[in-house]
């Protein structure tokens, strides 16, 4: 643990960086299975963003463990310091007037808990909007663009979730959307019209 540091919080305080930009920040955290349709989504929803000239920025799973993340395996312990890391980034970019948009895997539930803990222990509270996307498994892998369920089903893949690790499906999401159902335009649709409701698309 570090000792002897102090938090800096800086002269321009959120709301008066809300002002100046024009916008407020909030996570937008998704997820699901593997191959569920996060990635997809979310990079549509950042496109989307950015041409209602917002300023939003995409942390996706697979590209955070090229760089920040390189170090973690994907074994429960792992797992639960990838989440822990990529919950303070993502606070960081949203106390910056950012729509972050996350795609992780995150499977469990207390790991998701704890990012949103972050959020709304921060002053003033950060939005921490909870995306469930949701595909059955026989779905995800009859997809399986990666062809990583093939290998976990083969077992060259240990302790993949939905086959040999576990995934607890969140209970209350803000948003749920089954993309089994919904196509990605859908999707960026739904969540865009909850992200007005919550005027986080307005001028702050």
């Amino acid at each position: 643990m570090a000792t002897n540091i102090t938090f800096h919080a800086g002269s321009v305080s959120y709301e008066e960086r809300s002002q100046l930009v024009g916008q407020k920040g909030a996570t937008v955290w998704l997820t699901g299975l593997s191959a569920s349709g996060k990635s997809t989504i979310a990079t549509a929803l950042e496109q989307h963003l950015l041409h209602k000239k917002l300023h939003a920025f995409r942390l996706d799973g697979d590209n955070i463990r090229f760089g920040l993340n390189k170090d973690l395996g994907f074994g429960p312990k792992d797992r639960e310091e990838n989440i822990r890391r990529i919950g303070e980034v993502s606070l960081l970019f949203s106390t910056s007037a950012c729509i972050t948009l996350t795609a992780f895997i995150s499977p469990y539930v207390s790991d998701r808990q704890l990012a949103r803990q972050l959020h709304e222990a921060h002053n003033p509270p950060i939005p921490f909007i909870e995306v469930f996307v949701d595909a059955p498994l026989s779905v995800v892998e009859e997809r399986d663009p990666k062809g990583l369920y093939k290998k976990a089903r083969s077992g060259e893949i240990k302790e993949f979730t939905g086959i040999s690790a576990p995934y607890e499906a969140p209970t209350s999401p803000e948003i749920h959307i089954k993309t089994d159902e919904v196509d990605v335009e859908g999707a960026v649709k739904i969540i865009t019209e909850y992200l007005e409701k919550q005027g986080l698309l307005s001028g702050a």
